[in-house]
């Protein structure tokens, strides 16, 4: 049996990001089955005992990588965010911070959205995956204010617009699209998005 790596001295609240760090690059590498808590403590440097202080269980490490997950996209969000823009640079500006957080994570996002529709979901993943479509949902609101897009119910509209640029998130993570393309394309994209196929 190999020799345990030495252990680390951590200051309070350093092992907990730094047994969330490793996941990550555990979960980008080898994918969720390859996550566990001993190997977690191995890659770490600490003891076996040492990741059960801030996780439960494996459920629960996965809980915490979907949030902070959750929590980097709304921080794209609300950084992409430009509430006083006119609608089309504004949602492009979303759009554009949503597709390239998910090229730049996509093990990470199919994770964060498969913990999203688990009955068992904690309030503070929930709340936090609510918020990402809530940045949505409060653009399209504030257009519809302003009468720069059809009338109502904000999720009905949210939903059809965020399909859409999902959908182009989807093609550049699974290699159907380059990622490049997709991001060079995007401007053209949510311009079909907001003024429809049919000609004018």
């Amino acid at each position: 049996m190999a020799p345990m790596p030495p252990s680390r001295p951590y200051h309070h609240g350093d092992l907990r990001a730094a047994l969330l760090a490793s996941a990550e690059r555990t979960l980008r590498e080898k994918g969720t089955a390859a996550l566990s808590l001993r190997e977690l403590a191995r890659d770490t440097g600490v003891s076996h005992a040492a990741p059960g202080r801030h996780f439960k269980d494996k459920q629960a490490l996965l809980d915490a990588l979907a949030l902070s997950g959750f929590e980097r996209l709304n921080q794209a969000l609300a950084s992409a965010d430009l509430p006083e823009a006119a609608l089309e640079p504004r949602i492009t500006g979303l759009a554009r911070a949503y597709v390239t957080f998910a090229v730049d994570n996509p093990e990470l996002l199919e994770l964060m959205y498969s913990r999203k529709h688990e009955p068992d979901i904690g309030t503070e993943l929930a709340t936090a995956a609510e918020l990402s479509l809530g940045s949505f949902v409060l653009l399209v609101a504030d257009a519809q204010r302003r009468g720069e897009i059809v009338q109502g119910d904000p999720e009905a509209v949210t939903l059809a617009a965020a399909a859409g640029v999902h959908g182009l998130a989807a093609l550049a993570t699974n290699g159907t699209l380059r990622p490049e393309a997709v991001l060079a394309g995007l401007d053209q994209h949510i311009h079909l998005l907001l003024y429809g196929l049919k000609p004018r």
